[in-house]
């Protein structure tokens, strides 16, 4: 990737014109970029303090997309068990939560690992390819129907981390 392809911020640039798939596939690591980019130069209290009133967290949006990665790439559209077990029937709220035991290091490298299993699995398949594991009423939906949710969910997520990132600093930006 040259200089040209990442902004100021180190996020890949999607490009203006490219083939669905290869616009798909950037707008989401765009996106993934901007999540991380969101985090920077923060302490460890700041990326956990409570940006909202229900108590959702910089870091803790981090956690939440891991286990929504996971979720649709790994276990709906592949078909395959989690390699990080972040939900919880027990507890739905534990994915947006940041457990003391859990650190800032871990949590990132979680992310960073999903994602990349995701674009291993996105990679190894077809956009028109049905999931392997639908949820009830979701049989003929395809990995195209997924990455655009994905992108929609990272960009709404964001825009969460945008206004709790200001609160915390007054930094602004995309």
């Amino acid at each position: 990737m040259s200089q040209n392809d990442v902004d100021d911020h180190g996020r890949p640039r999607p490009p203006a014109a490219a083939p669905e798939r290869d616009m798909l596939e950037a707008f989401l690591d765009f996106h993934r970029a901007t999540l991380l980019w969101k985090l920077s130069g923060l302490s460890d209290e700041e990326l956990r303090r409570p940006g909202t009133p229900s108590g959702v967290s910089l870091l803790g949006l981090v956690k939440h997309l891991a286990d929504v990665e996971q979720s649709w790439f790994v276990e709906v559209f592949a078909g395959e068990a989690p390699e990080f077990p972040l939900w919880r029937d027990d507890d739905p709220g534990a994915t947006w939560r940041i457990e003391p035991d859990e650190s800032t290091e871990h949590i990132l490298d979680i992310y960073r690992r999903v994602c990349e299993r995701c674009r291993d699995i996105v990679a190894g398949a077809a956009t028109e390819d049905v999931v392997g594991a639908p949820r009830p009423g979701a049989e003929h939906m395809t990995l195209r129907w997924v990455l655009v949710h994905m992108i929609e969910e990272t960009a709404r997520h964001n825009g969460h981390a945008d206004i709790i990132r200001e609160a915390i600093d007054g930094a602004v930006g995309e």
